[in-house]
């Protein structure tokens, strides 16, 4: 691929203005100035190493948990998805998968190999750089409680990390800057099939009748604060089913937003920012983002 004025020579598909909405769950957002979608891991630690400091770098994994805003991101967006960065392996006691595999795929290996634990995965709508670079969860288990290592792309070279040196906090891991999660080892143990296969269907239907998984959503909105239910805290406040436009808070589940149809990535946050406010209002109680909001308001 011929060098662009400001990024080094890459052998990946580089594009310049690409509309980032259709990638996103909410289907919002405007576009990136340059969208790099690397050829394999050499190809990305080139960038990485190369890329001028003053460049902003965004990675963008599933965006499931994301609201790009209307003017978009500048600099470099990443996505992974060249050779190896979605591979699984299934090992005798865990799964090594590359940073743009599905989270539910990586369950779904796990439990056709008869390895237990990796359930919860089943559950977690993204993918797994995302899942490690946010110590994702649900239904009571984190990605630090099953990750061995993960290997990190960084401008000075390949790493592995464990779990003690990302220093996991809730939905939040440390990472180098200017890292990218690029592949990861989660333990597993053997167990009974059935069982293995129970438990993802029990956790499968607990999500299809609680959530609205069907919908142009961004997963968990708010974080539920220490001892608290977000969903709850919402609710009390009178927000379930308040709109902003072509948003929504879920009737069905008040801490996700909705696109109900032409909804803006800033009609998403003012309704978020409102349904906080109207929470401090009523119960005294901050919540705080678990969405990422990112990128530049519209003009």
């Amino acid at each position: 691929m011929a060098p662009h004025a400001t990024l080094p020579p890459l052998r990946g598909r580089v594009q310049q203005g690409a509309p980032l909405a259709p990638f996103t769950w909410f289907r919002v957002g405007g576009p990136a100035e340059w969208l790099v979608r690397p050829a394999d891991i050499d190809d990305l630690l080139l960038l990485l190493r190369d890329l001028p400091d003053a460049m902003p770098l965004t990675v963008l994994g599933a965006a499931s948990n994301l609201i790009i805003r209307d003017g978009g991101l500048r600099g470099v967006v990443l996505r992974l998805g060249g050779r190896g960065f979605g591979d699984v392996t299934v090992e005798a006691d865990g799964i090594v998968a590359g940073a743009a595999a599905l989270d539910a795929v990586v369950a779904e290996h796990a439990a056709t190999a008869g390895l237990a634990g990796l359930e919860f995965l089943c559950g977690i709508p993204g993918s797994l750089g995302g899942a490690v670079a946010m110590n994702a969860g649900a239904y009571g288990r984190e990605i630090v409680d099953v990750l061995d290592w993960a290997e990190v792309a960084t401008p000075a070279g390949l790493l592995r990390l464990s779990a003690a040196e990302l220093h996991f906090a809730y939905r939040h891991a440390t990472l180098p800057p200017r890292g990218v999660v690029v592949r990861a080892r989660l333990r597993a143990t053997p167990g009974d099939a059935a069982m293995i296969a129970a438990e993802m269907t029990r956790i499968r239907t607990a999500r299809e009748a609680t959530q609205p998984v069907r919908a142009r959503t961004g997963g968990s909105t708010f974080k539920n604060p220490p001892g608290q239910k977000a969903w709850a805290l919402i609710d009390a406040a009178g927000c379930r089913g308040l709109a902003l436009g072509g948003a929504q808070v879920s009737k069905l589940h008040t801490n996700f937003l909705l696109n109900t149809g032409g909804a803006t990535a800033a009609e998403l946050e003012a309704l978020g920012e409102t349904v906080r406010a109207r929470v401090l209002a009523q119960s005294g109680i901050a919540l705080d983002w678990e969405i990422r909001r990112i990128g530049e308001s519209a003009a």
